[in-house]
């Protein structure tokens, strides 16, 4: 999937309808959320007129069948939104979700009065349903999302945004359970901040798939210059960024790396990944990984830098809400005396969607120990300013689970004199939460997204994934 790429959604819709308020208006609330649903791309799993009446769900027989209609897409479905045009009946609609089994996230929509249509012939009480709804999925155990406003009109702008907020939640639900995570390399010796507990996560349906360095190299090792996979990614590379004054032979040195990620990745299903660096690929290859990393992520296969595994699960979960490229970045120095600024900062691996412009070069940090000619591959500059979020997983293995924080903040334009990939960025209390950090005990790097989805990525990972998650808000 390409960085500007939008992925499709598939809902189920359960109508609700209680018999002795007015028919038409299910009737009608249907049509309604299905010209919606529809003009927004989704694709929807309904009853029909003809399976249930008005297409609404009322008895047990009406949730039986709805339930069974979404068992047969339960390995599509994405998430459900129940509507209510009525007052609805509450036991259906949880009848419907238990025997469905479906455990994807839901949305609970109430269509509002009209004041001038309050009589028996046009009054919906949907205000009221929708608690009695919310009510009985609470007693029966389903977690579910709910709108903004606590009645809106499926036509209305404040549930088209609501809509876009819900299908960024079921794409990160869905996203994160049964992940396959490449951990390429073994973590840095002296990067003991980014260990993590393997068994925490596959507890969460997130499997990673290890491949030693040395097999990495050994298959370089066998690919000629001229293998089309190489010479392929070798154009690739040229075409994604500025390679002036780059030495040939380590450019072909990354191409031939890249290509063997690539094929690797895609033998093992693997959809993300996390790369050794510090500082062997240097010593004993003679490049670093930046460029390719930088490539993948940018391609929304997101890659961490220093086997940092739960930072790379960070950058998916943003990635899935935004659908837009994320980074890891370190929390790396202050900027100046302003203490809600901070300059984030990596050497660098960032995407090209994340700069204002950008190159390639040597790294400077790496370069001291092991030799300019061994550190080509870095993609350097500014990061261009704009609304971001952030967000960093990690596992508790005290507790025995997986934790985290997200919030959201802002790029600037303030002026930055350093080398790398780097952005002063602006987070309303920021000190609060670097002493939330400190205290918790997280590590220094966090993912970053160039898009405010932080309220998606909570929503999705604590109501419906059970994690730990604190939600730094402004």
């Amino acid at each position: 999937m390409s960085s500007t790429a939008k992925s499709t959604a598939k809902l189920g819709l359960i109508v609700g309808n209680r018999g002795f308020f007015p028919g038409h208006l299910a009737a009608e609330g249907r049509e309604d959320m299905l010209r919606v649903l529809g003009a927004a791309g989704v694709e929807v799993v309904a009853l029909t007129t003809q399976e249930a009446r008005y297409g609404a769900v009322e008895s047990f027989e009406e949730a039986k069948r709805c339930a069974d209609l979404f068992r047969q897409h339960r390995d599509s479905l994405d998430g459900v939104i129940v509507t209510l045009p009525n007052f609805g009946d509450e036991r259906a609609i949880a009848d419907t979700l238990r025997r469905s089994a479906l455990q994807v996230p839901v949305l609970i929509q109430a269509t509002p009065d009209s004041a001038g249509k309050m009589t028996i012939a046009d009054r919906r009480d949907s205000f009221c349903g929708k608690m009695s709804a919310c009510n009985n999925l609470m007693q029966y155990g389903i977690p579910y999302s709910l709108t903004t406003l606590h009645t809106e009109s499926p036509h209305s702008a404040e549930f088209t945004k609501d809509l876009q907020w819900f299908l960024g939640v079921c794409r990160v639900v869905r996203g994160l359970r049964n992940l396959r995570i490449g951990s390429i390399g073994a973590r840095p010796q002296a990067f003991n901040t980014v260990r993590y507990s393997e068994k925490i996560l596959e507890t969460a349906g997130i499997s990673v798939i290890t491949l030693d360095l040395s097999e990495i190299l050994g298959r370089i090792e066998k690919m000629k210059d001229d293998d089309p996979a190489g010479q392929a990614k070798l154009k690739a590379i040229q075409a994604y960024v500025s390679t002036k004054d780059v030495p040939a032979a380590s450019l072909m040195k990354m191409a031939k790396l890249g290509a063997v990620v690539d094929g690797w990745m895609k033998e093992t299903d693997t959809a993300i990944s996390a790369v050794q660096c510090w500082t062997s690929l240097e010593e004993y290859f003679g490049v670093v990984p930046c460029t390719v990393m930088s490539m993948m992520s940018n391609e929304l296969m997101s890659s961490a830098c220093e086997v940092d595994i739960t930072g790379v699960v960070g950058m998916h979960a943003l990635r899935l809400a935004s659908e837009t490229p994320s980074a890891l970045l370190d929390w790396n120095n202050n900027y100046g005396e302003d203490p809600n600024k901070a300059v984030c900062f990596h050497c660098s691996n960032l995407p090209k969607h994340f700069f204002q412009d950008f190159r390639m070069d040597y790294q400077e940090i790496i370069a001291g120990t092991v030799g300019k000619l061994n550190t080509f591959g870095t993609v350097i500059g500014k990061v261009k300013s704009g609304p971001m979020s952030y967000c960093r997983i990690s596992t508790d293995d005290n507790a025995g689970r997986v934790r985290g924080y997200v919030g959201d903040g802002r790029f600037t334009d303030d002026s930055l004199v350093t080398f790398g990939g780097a952005g002063v960025v602006e987070i309303p209390r920021l000190q609060d939460l670097l002493r939330f950090i400190c205290e918790r005990g997280f590590e220094h790097h966090t993912a970053a997204n160039l898009a405010p989805v932080s309220n998606i990525v909570y929503e999705a990972t604590t109501k419906y994934l059970n994690w730990d998650m604190y939600w730094h808000k402004a």
